[in-house]
C-alpha cells in the first residue's frame, strides 16, 4: 500500500479536528438550551479540554511539517486542494500564536462569564458580571497582542480577521464612516414620513406554542431540513452545530407576534448557509463558512430584506390568521408591512430596524476597541455605552439590560465580532441587488411562499464556495462589483423613502 502524501495526511488531521469542533458546538448549544445553570463550571472544564485538544492538534510540530511538505509540492494539487492547504496554513498560523495555557484559561473564564452574564441579566446589574468580564478582557488583550505579533497585524485586526477574513479595521472604519454620513438624515426623513401614516399597534397574547408552530411552517417553506436540524426556544436566538446537525433557537415574547419569527428567520438564514456548504469539503477548512460577515449577510437577507418585504407579508398574512386566529385592520397587509418596518430609535440591537441598526453596531465597534486598548476600564462600560448611544442614536438606555448587558458576545470573548453584523448588512443588500437582476420573477415566487430560486442563487454564488475566497472577492464574484455601500444605501432609500 503506497504511503499517504503529506496533503492527504493533513486532510485526515483536519477531519479529526472537524469532529472535535462538532462536539464543542453541541456542548455550547446544550449549555444555552438544556444544561442546569449550576453546571457551568463542569461544562467549562469540558469545553476547555476539547478546545485544548483542538489547539494541540493545530499547533503540533507534526502538522507544521506536513503543511511545509505539502506546500513544497503544491503544484500537483487541484484548485480546491490548494485553497484548502492555504486555509490549513491560516488556521495553523492563528493557533500557534496562542499558547495552550491561554486557550484553556479563556475557555474556562468565558464559560464562567456566560453564566454570570445570565445572572447579571436576571438582576439587571452589570456589576455582577464586571469582575469576570474584566478577566476575559485581559486574557483577550493578551491573545490579541500575541496573535497580532505573529500575523503581522494590529491586535484588533488580528481578532477581527477571525470573523471577517480579508477586511481590516481601516476599511471597516471607512465603510462605517460612509454609512454614518448618510444614515442620520435618512433616519430623520423616514421618521417624518412615518408620521403621515403610522402603523396600527397589534395587541394580544401569542403563546410560545402558537409562535413555534408558525415558525416551523415558515422555516419548512424556506427550506430548513428538520431531519438534520433542531429548532428550540432559548434565552437568545443563535445557531450552533455542523451541516449534518444544525441547532437553531429563537426567543418568544408572548406580547410580540413577530420577534420570535424574525429571530427564527435570522438563524435559518445562517443555518441554510451552513447546510449549503460544499459537501465534499465539509470536514475541511476550505469547506467552512467564510466568516461571520458572510454568515450575517445570509441571516439579514432572510430576516430583514426578505422577511420584512411586501411580498413576504403577502405570503405571511394567511399564516398569521391560521396560527393566531387574528383579523381586523391591524392585520391587513399594508399595516403589517408598516408595523414590520417601523423606524424607532430604540436601545436594543436585536429589536432595531434597518435604519438604526448600524448605529448599534458602530457603538459596539468603537467601545470594544477602547476596551481592548485599555483606554476604557470594564467597570466604566455602562457609562461609556450610554454616552455613545446618546451621541450616535439620540437615546440613553434606562437600565443595564437595555444597555451593555444586552449582548453575550464579550462575555464569550468574541471581540472583533460586532463589525461583521454591519458588514453583513451591506453584503446582504449587494447580494440581493445582484440576485434580483438575475432572478426577475422572484417577487411573485415569494408571495406564493416559494423560496427555491432565492436559496438556489445563494447556494450557487455564496454557499457552495465555502472559504475558497476572501469576503471582498466572493462578493465581487457573486455580483460582478466590488464590495461597497451603494447597494445598501439605495435599498434603504427605496424602501423607507419611496415605499419599496
Amino acid at each position: 500500500m503506497p504511503a499517504l502524501t503529506p496533503y492527504v495526511q493533513l486532510e485526515q488531521e483536519f477531519r479529526r479536528l472537524h469532529a472535535f469542533r462538532g462536539a464543542l458546538a453541541v456542548l455550547r448549544w446544550d449549555a444555552a438550551v438544556t444544561m442546569p445553570r449550576a453546571s457551568a463550571d463542569v461544562r467549562g472544564d469540558q469545553l476547555a479540554a476539547l478546545e485544548t485538544e483542538c489547539h494541540a492538534l493545530l499547533s503540533s510540530p507534526r502538522l507544521t511539517r506536513l503543511i511545509e511538505r505539502a506546500e513544497a509540492s503544491r503544484q500537483g494539487l487541484a484548485d480546491w486542494q490548494q485553497a484548502n492547504l492555504r486555509e490549513m496554513r491560516r488556521e495553523r498560523d492563528h493557533a500557534i500564536a496562542t499558547p495552550p495555557s491561554l486557550v484553556a484559561r479563556l475557555a474556562r473564564e468565558t464559560a464562567r462569564a456566560e453564566a454570570l452574564w445570565l445572572d447579571a441579566r436576571e438582576r439587571n446589574d452589570f456589576s455582577v458580571l464586571a469582575p469576570q468580564l474584566d478577566e476575559v478582557v485581559k486574557l483577550t488583550r493578551n491573545r490579541a497582542a500575541m496573535l497580532g505579533q505573529h500575523l503581522g497585524l494590529d491586535p484588533y485586526d488580528a481578532l477581527a480577521d477571525e470573523f471577517t477574513p480579508g477586511l481590516r479595521s481601516r476599511e471597516i472604519t471607512e465603510l462605517f464612516a460612509t454609512l454614518s454620513r448618510r444614515l442620520p438624515t435618512l433616519v430623520n426623513e423616514a421618521l417624518d414620513r412615518q408620521l403621515e401614516g403610522p402603523a396600527i399597534t397589534v395587541e394580544g397574547r401569542f403563546t410560545p406554542a402558537r409562535q413555534r408552530a408558525l415558525c416551523v411552517e415558515v422555516m419548512r417553506a424556506v427550506g430548513f431540513p428538520f431531519d438534520r436540524g433542531r429548532f428550540d426556544e432559548a434565552g437568545r436566538a443563535f445557531t450552533e452545530g455542523v451541516p449534518g446537525d444544525i441547532r437553531v433557537t429563537t426567543r418568544f415574547d408572548p406580547r410580540d407576534p413577530f420577534s420570535g419569527l424574525l429571530g427564527a428567520l435570522h438563524e435559518t438564514g445562517q443555518a441554510l448557509y451552513d447546510l449549503g456548504l460544499p459537501k465534499e469539503w465539509r470536514d475541511q477548512p476550505v469547506g467552512q463558512d467564510r466568516g461571520m460577515a458572510l454568515e450575517e449577510s445570509q441571516s439579514l437577507l432572510l430576516e430583514m430584506i426578505i422577511g420584512r418585504s411586501r411580498e413576504f407579508v403577502a405570503y405571511l398574512r394567511p399564516l398569521l390568521l391560521k396560527h393566531y386566529g387574528v383579523d381586523g385592520p391591524g392585520w391587513s397587509e399594508e399595516n403589517l408591512y408598516r408595523r414590520l418596518n417601523t423606524v424607532v430609535r430604540g436601545p436594543i440591537r436585536m429589536d432595531a430596524d434597518e435604519l438604526t441598526y448600524q448605529a448599534h453596531i458602530i457603538v459596539r465597534y468603537e467601545l470594544e476597541q477602547r476596551l481592548l486598548s485599555g483606554e476604557l476600564p470594564v467597570r466604566n462600560l455602562p457609562e461609556a455605552w450610554n454616552e455613545l448611544m446618546d451621541r450616535r442614536l439620540g437615546i440613553c438606555p434606562a437600565s443595564d439590560n437595555d444597555g451593555c448587558l444586552q449582548d453575550i458576545h464579550w462575555a464569550q470573548g468574541s471581540f472583533g465580532y460586532f463589525p461583521s453584523y454591519g458588514i453583513g448588512a451591506v453584503v446582504a443588500a449587494q447580494l440581493w441587488e445582484g440576485l434580483r437582476e438575475e432572478q426577475v420573477g422572484v417577487s411573485q415566487e415569494i408571495i406564493r411562499g416559494e423560496f427555491g430560486s432565492v436559496i438556489g442563487w445563494l447556494r450557487e454564488n455564496v454557499h457552495a464556495l465555502g472559504a475558497k475566497m476572501e469576503v471582498p472577492d466572493l462578493v465581487k464574484h457573486a455580483t460582478g462589483k466590488p464590495l461597497h455601500a451603494g447597494p445598501y444605501l439605495r435599498y434603504l432609500e427605496r424602501k423607507y423613502l419611496l415605499d419599496g
